[in-house]
């Protein structure tokens, strides 16, 4: 399907390259996040776990939570050997108040917090009119409110702990030109549905797209303020994680002519296909190059790529797109024909 898009694309502008982001480099980031501390939530698998692992073997210490708290202690069990401090905190990131006493703990524990990966989300497959009102509110609780619930708790915190460590401006009252010895950044995941709407997932959407307009908003604040913080809003497309296996649904997609049920889930995974530890690492180096925005996987690429071009029309032409592609694609295990 990628390959399709791109096709089109190419007829239709020459302004692919400039839509298409370009591959990450191989940006040295060790130091950026060496002797920091980062807290993690959903950290008990998927993205949240390699996070973590990737940090650790950089030496940044941290402080992971997860509302699984069995899949929590697998995760600090890997951690084990590293030459970091690692706690651990079973979290319901939908409960403000935990969120707020979960930051208090990091710094207490750690004397100080320089990053937060506000990554635990849930999915819930379900037209407008078939879901609850209940089941719209456990969406957006995770998933928009947990992010906000996350960055405000520790936003305050990660700002003074890079202010502590601001050099000697030798009275120099230019903000731009403000110095610090540590990093602080605010890593938010939306999705690739954050950018693009689709059926069955106004709630996930919904809760994807306030994501995005809450962490682009907030790093323009930080780019006026020039605090030695900033934030990155993050787009993965499908990735390999439990989020299919934990999502919600209900048989009112069967009205647009989807599956629901195991058959739904067993879709939905058959789309996550890139490598979570990959993800992270992207993750990590669009953080650590203050990039506003980072699309992760070929999927993301190329949607956000129609997206512009055909802004009021991409889902028609997605949905064109995916005929053709079905067209297109060799019948496999075709029976051959009856011979006399």
């Amino acid at each position: 399907m990628a390959n399709t898009i791109t096709a089109i694309l190419q007829k239709r502008t020459p302004l692919l390259a400039n839509l298409l982001p370009t591959t990450a480099n191989d940006t040295d980031i060790k130091d950026y996040y060496h002797n920091h501390v980062a807290a993690i939530t959903g950290a008990g698998s998927g993205m949240g776990r390699a996070l973590a692992m990737h940090l650790a073997k950089m030496g940044c210490h941290v402080a992971l939570s997860d509302i699984n708290a069995e899949q929590l202690a697998e995760t600090q069990d890997l951690l084990v050997g590293y030459d970091i401090k690692v706690t651990t905190t079973v979290l319901d990131v939908s409960d403000n108040k935990a969120v707020e006493a979960w930051a208090d703990s990091v710094m207490s524990e750690h004397g100080k917090v320089n990053f937060i990966f506000n990554n635990a989300g849930v999915a819930l497959y379900s037209t407008v009119e078939g879901s609850s009102i209940s089941e719209l509110e456990w969406v957006m609780d995770i998933n928009f409110w947990g992010v906000v619930y996350g960055t405000k708790a520790f936003l305050p915190l990660i700002k003074n702990s890079v202010k502590l460590s601001e050099t000697d401006n030798d009275g120099n009252q230019n903000n731009k030109s403000r110095q610090f010895n540590e990093h602080g950044h605010i890593i938010n995941i939306s999705s690739l549905f954050g950018l693009t709407a689709q059926p069955s997932q106004s709630a996930y959407n919904a809760s994807k797209f306030a994501v995005r307009g809450f962490t682009e908003s907030l790093r323009q604040e930080l780019d006026i303020q020039c605090c030695g913080v900033s934030a990155t809003c993050i787009h993965p497309g499908g990735i390999k994680t439990n989020i299919a296996n934990s999502a919600r649904g209900n048989n009112s997609i069967n009205d647009i002519g989807m599956r629901a049920g195991p058959k739904a889930i067993k879709s939905f995974n058959k789309l996550l296909k890139f490598d979570a530890n990959e993800a992270a690492w992207i993750i990590l180096q669009a953080a650590a190059t203050n990039q506003p925005r980072c699309l992760i996987g070929n999927d993301a690429k190329m949607i956000d790529a129609v997206q512009r071009v055909f802004p009021a029309r991409y889902s028609k032409v997605l949905n064109d797109v995916n005929k053709l592609s079905r067209k297109l694609k060799p019948r496999r295990n075709k029976k051959p024909s009856a011979t006399t």
